[in-house]
Formats: structure tokens, C-alpha cells, sequence
């Protein structure tokens, strides 16, 4: 009975039970939940404000100081090649993220797609490595903020005493009483309202956007003066070639890091299905535009080897006369910070919440404000952590613990989106208010199917407006062909889940193989080998069966369709590891003791006490009609 096979997602007792409870799904329609009397947040969003999120999450101030740094040491006259490769390499997780974000959206990001894609297990780790991602990036950037604002009063030294930094006694501590402020500042602007904190941070946007304009426009008028010097170096467009212009685009990858703050507001956007698609794809089209025509400017102004890599654009400026043009810049490398900032806090509460939500975290931080409709306590509890972090600790040797979480995010979504197109989920948890029905009619079912009632002894006013159940045809050619057809669908889906599973090994040991440079040539070559063995056969597999019929009815439907699968997702994992396993052993392994804090957490309180412990896993099409027939459900 179905019922029976599905009642899997309880938490069963053993080993067996544990592992079933890592693999259980949530159902995709979050509307349906919030059905049940779950607080909404506001619908205030439109295509703007989700541009000035993305836009003022992704340009911080680290565009002001990679453009030296990556044309010196990487990419020379070819940085805007760079940048271009990295936007790309980028766009292929938007077009992940904006398909997902307009199926299912609801609070939570990556998270929430994968706790419906792939199972809790890993939906947990990822949301608790995007806790530690905006909490340590909110604060790195809060602490980048102050040496900027320095420069306004001559320096540090003559900072006023009450936002300067200070050393504790005894201690080896700065501490820095601006970046708390700051936080706590922003905190306070995301409790008001979603509305509210989305316009200040559109305006520091446009702001900062402008300072990049003056940039383009000032730098160009004197490129065309002293004929663009920088591109007429004798070492050529590509000083440290091909391989070179390439480690400039995994550097500069990460400055693109920011457009999956728009879907985290997914519940909050009047129109998820048109806005969220073209807020995510605007924002990551104008970033790569600055970044390109910045990088273009400042690279022909001065020669790649003469340039400042702590302050490359000012001093390019100030090399033609123009000191002043320093001020015009930090103040846009502060509206950066502040902007990226808002963006760093305003995505962890609703992560927390949507946890929350799922039962995997105290019910807490899943609290919604009345009056202001935003999760109050859950942003509260994130400034407090963030600005305390700011405030007592330098959190620049975590920072790289930053990129950890955004890309396991990015390669969870592609994951995401293989498991959608081609084996999503058959089956939906059934909460414990629409188990009874759902039992009286499997019972009645099965009388009938034994001959033992007819189709008028059942009497459906017992079964509570469930399922009209059509009688089954009797004509054996029909049976043989429906269950033909059922066995070839069985069939396609274990085919597409070992293709999946393959191409995802596939990538972890060529990535892995070809970043192991300190091996011998020969067990490199083997593990390449292996790699792209598994990897092109997955991918030829995927792309020679079918998607599944199913994933035109998953979530809400209308809304953006990533282009180009399985291929484009498969390049959207492959980059996403490669860049992953090259981060250092250290971030690793300070990553490494959060997670494993992380599986301790869930192990001892998020798996007894998630929402799907009580549920019972029905067929998809019998779940549907039990909704649409239920008393008390709204569509």
C-alpha cells in the first residue's frame, strides 16, 4: 500500500531510520503551507528593487582593489577578457537559480531547493554553510569600512575616538567600535520593513554605480589624451598567457558572488514567476558591464606591472593630475561596502526562518512581525552575531571561509536542477490532517480491487471529500500497455538517477585530479582520465533520454526554464568544484569544524524535530486531488 511505503519519513528507529530521515523531501508548493496559518512576509517587491538587491550585493569594494591586483599578477592587459569569462562562468548559476527561484519561491535560497530536490540531510548543510557565510562576510565587510572612512579625516590617527579602533590591554584585540555601529545601523533598517531597507539600499547603489560611471567616463576622456599607454606594453594582451588571463577569471569569479541574494527574497516579490528571473539575470548583466568597462578604463591608463594593487584607481587618477579624484573614489568604495553590507545581512534571517519553518531549528526564528512583516528576531539575532564578530574580531583570515557557502550553494542548485528535469520527486509528503482521508480511501480501494465492494457500496461522504477514484479499465491490452509504460518510466528514471549520480563523481575526480599538482604526472593523467570518462558518459546518458513529464507540473509553472540541459548545468558543477577543492587547506578545515558542529546540531535536535517526521509519502497526482478536495484548503 502506498501508504505504507511511504510512511518511510518518519524518524524510524536505526540506522536505516537515520539514513531514510538525510533523503526525506518537503513538497514544493509553499503556498500550501502557509495555507495552514504559517505568518507571510510582505509582497513588496518588483523587478527595481530586486535589480538594486542584486546589484549592490554583488559590486563591493573588492572591485576597487582587484582590478590592480589581477592585471599584475595574472591577467595584464587581458583582464577585461577575465572579468567576461568569470560573468559567463557566473550566468550559469543564475540560470539555475532563476528557474528554481520562479518553481518554488519561498524563503530560504539554495536551501529551500534543495531540501525539495535532493533531501534534508543535505538541504541542512547547505543552509548551515550559508549561516556561517553571511554571518562572516556581514562582518568582514563591516570591518572594511572604517580604514575607507579614515581617509576622509586625514587618516587614522585623527579619527574621532569614539569610531576609531583601539587595542585592549592584555589583549591582542582591535576592536572596532565603527563596523559594530554599522551593523547595528543595518540591522535595524532590515526590522522596519523589506520595502524600506530595499530602497536605502537602491539608493546606496545608484550612488555607487555613479562613482563607477565617473570612473568609466573621467578615465576614458584621459585614455583618449595619452593614447590608452597600457594596452601598448611590449609583452602583448596576454603577458602571462592563456593560462594566466584564466587564473585572473577564477579570481575575479568571486566578485560576482551576491546575485543569489535576490532569491532569497523569493517570498517576498509580487510577481516571483516574471520578477525573479529578470531581477537575478539584470543584475549579474550590469555588474559584468561595470566590472568590464571599469577594467578596461584603468588597465589602458597605466601599464599592468606599474599599477598600485592596494589602490589601483585612485592612484591611476592621481598618476594624470587628478589627487582629488581619491575622495571621489573611496566614497564609491564606502557606498560599496555599505551597500554589500545590507546585502550580507538581509538573506541569513530568512534562512533561519525557513529553517525554522521545516523544524529543523526552534520555532524562534521562524517569528514574523505583524506590523513590519519581516522576521524580526531572526535579523536581530543575526546583527547581534555579525556586529559582535566586527567588533572583537579581525575576520579577514575567515573570509575565504565566505566562498565556501556560496559554492556549495551554486553546485547544489545545478544539482537541483539535473534532479527536476529529469527524476523529480514522485512523491509528497501528506501532513497528519490529510492522512485519515487518505487512509479511508486506500482502504476502499482495495476492497473494490478484491471484488468484496462494488463502486456504490463505497460511500464517499465517509472518506471526506478525497479522491474520486475512476474505475479501473478492464480490457487486458490496456493494462499490458499502461504497465509497459510504467516499467519503460521506471526504467528512464533509474538510468537518469545513475547518469546524475555519475556525472557528479565524474566531476569530483577530474577536479580533484587536476588540482593535485604536487602527485606525479602519471596518477594525474589517470585520475583526468577517469573523470572525464564518468563525466561524458553521465552527460551523453542525460542527454540522450528524456526529461521527465513531470517537471512541466513541478511547482508554480509559467516562469523561467533554464536553457541548454543537461549541459549547461553539468559546466555550472564542474567550475563550481574545481573552484571549491582549490580553496586552501585552512579554510577547509575551519569550515571542516563548522559543519561537523553543524551535524551535530541536526543529529541531536533538527532530525527529531522536523516537520516531515509525522508525514506519510503519497503519489503526486493523489496528493494533488486530496488538496483540491480537503475542506479548508485554499489554492
Amino acid at each position: 500500500m502506498a501508504l505504507e511505503a511511504g510512511s518511510s519519513g518518519g524518524g524510524g528507529r536505526g540506522w536505516g531510520g537515520r539514513f531514510r530521515s538525510l533523503m526525506r523531501r518537503k513538497q514544493v508548493d509553499s503556498d500550501r503551507v502557509r495555507a495552514e496559518g504559517q505568518p507571510q512576509l510582505a509582497k513588496e517587491l518588483n523587478v527595481p528593487e530586486l535589480v538594486a538587491i542584486g546589484v549592490g550585493s554583488t559590486v563591493g569594494a573588492g572591485v576597487y582593489v582587484l582590478v590592480g591586483t589581477v592585471a599584475r599578477e595574472h591577467a595584464g592587459p587581458a583582464l577585461t577578457i577575465s572579468f567576461l569569462i568569470a560573468g559567463i562562468a557566473a550566468a550559469l548559476s543564475a540560470f539555475c537559480y532563476a528557474e528554481l527561484a520562479s518553481r518554488c519561491p519561498s524563503a530560504g535560497s539554495a536551501y529551500h531547493y534543495s531540501y525539495i530536490c535532493v533531501g534534508e540531510g543535505v538541504a541542512w548543510l547547505i543552509g548551515w554553510a550559508l549561516v556561517l557565510e553571511y554571518t562572516i562576510g556581514g562582518s568582514a565587510v563591516a570591518r572594511g569600512i572604517s580604514p575607507n572612512l579614515a581617509l576622509f579625516f586625514g587618516g587614522q590617527d585623527s579619527v574621532p575616538w569614539i569610531l576609531a579602533r583601539h587595542q585592549l590591554p592584555w589583549f591582542d584585540i582591535i576592536v572596532d567600535p565603527c563596523a559594530a555601529a554599522l551593523v547595528f545601523v543595518v540591522t535595524v533598517l532590515l526590522c522596519v520593513g523589506i520595502k524600506e531597507s530595499s530602497f536605502a539600499q537602491g539608493v546606496v547603489t545608484v550612488l555607487n554605480a555613479c562613482v563607477m560611471i565617473f570612473v568609466i567616463v573621467a578615465g576614458s576622456y584621459i585614455g583618449f589624451q595619452i593614447g590608452w599607454v597600457g594596452y601598448k606594453v611590449s609583452d602583448g594582451y596576454f603577458p602571462h598567457g592563456v593560462n594566466g588571463m584564466l587564473a585572473g577569471s577564477a579570481t575575479v569569479f568571486f566578485a560576482y558572488i551576491g546575485f543569489d541574494t535576490v532569491a532569497s527574497t523569493a517570498e517576498e516579490v509580487k510577481n516571483p514567476q516574471r520578477d525573479l528571473p529578470l531581477g537575478i539575470g539584470v543584475a549579474l548583466a550590469i555588474c559584468c558591464a561595470l566590472y568590464m568597462a571599469v577594467s578596461v578604463v584603468i588597465v589602458g591608463l597605466v601599464p599592468y606591472f606599474a599599477m598600485d594593487p592596494d589602490t589601483p584607481i585612485s592612484s591611476a587618477f592621481a598618476r594624470h593630475g587628478m589627487q582629488w579624484a581619491m575622495y571621489v573614489v573611496t566614497s564609491g568604495a564606502v557606498l560599496a561596502l555599505c551597500s554589500t553590507l545590507m546585502g550580507s545581512l538581509l538573506p541569513q534571517p530568512r534562512i533561519l526562518m525557513a529553517m525554522a519553518r521545516d523544524g529543523l531549528l526552534p520555532s524562534f526564528f521562524s517569528d514574523v512581525n505583524k506590523q513590519t512583516q519581516v522576521p524580526v528576531k531572526s535579523t536581530i539575532v543575526t546583527g547581534i552575531c555579525a556586529a559582535a564578530l566586527a567588533f572583537a574580531m579581525d575576520v579577514s583570515q575567515l573570509a575565504g571561509m565566505v566562498s565556501v557557502g556560496t559554492l556549495l550553494a551554486f553546485t547544489i542548485v545545478a544539482v537541483s536542477i539535473l534532479i527536476l528535469r529529469y527524476v523529480p520527486p514522485d512523491e509528497v509528503p501528506l501532513p497528519p490532517s490529510m492522512q485519515e482521508s487518505f487512509c479511508l480511501n486506500q482502504e476502499c480501494d482495495e476492497e473494490r480491487d478484491r471484488g468484496l465492494l462494488g463502486v456504490g457500496n463505497c460511500n464517499l461522504s465517509q472518506t471526506k471529500d478525497v479522491i474520486v477514484v475512476v474505475e479501473s479499465v478492464k480490457d487486458p491490452l490496456i493494462d499490458k500497455r499502461l504497465h509497459k509504460g510504467k516499467m519503460d518510466e521506471t526504467k528512464r528514471r533509474k538510468i537518469a538517477s545513475l547518469s546524475i549520480g555519475s556525472v557528479c563523481v565524474g566531476v569530483l575526480i577530474l577536479a580533484s585530479s587536476a588540482s593535485a599538482t604536487w602527485l606525479p604526472f602519471l596518477p594525474i593523467c589517470i585520475g583526468c582520465t577517469i573523470g572525464v570518462v564518468l563525466l561524458l558518459a553521465g552527460l551523453s546518458l542525460l542527454s540522450w533520454i528524456d526529461q521527465d513529464a513531470g517537471r512541466h507540473s513541478f511547482g508554480h509553472s509559467g516562469g523561467f526554464t533554464c536553457p541548454f540541459v543537461p549541459v549547461l548545468p553539468v559546466l555550472c558543477i564542474l567550475i563550481n568544484t574545481y573552484l571549491l577543492i582549490n580553496l586552501s587547506g585552512d579554510t577547509w578545515m575551519r569550515v571542516g569544524i563548522w559543519l561537523l558542529l553543524g551535524v551535530l546540531v541536526y543529529a541531536f535536535y533538527g532530525r527529531t524535530h522536523s516537520s516531515l517526521i509525522d508525514v506519510v509519502y503519497v503519489p503526486a497526482a493523489q496528493a494533488d486531488e486530496i488538496y483540491r478536495s480537503s475542506s479548508g484548503y485554499v489554492s
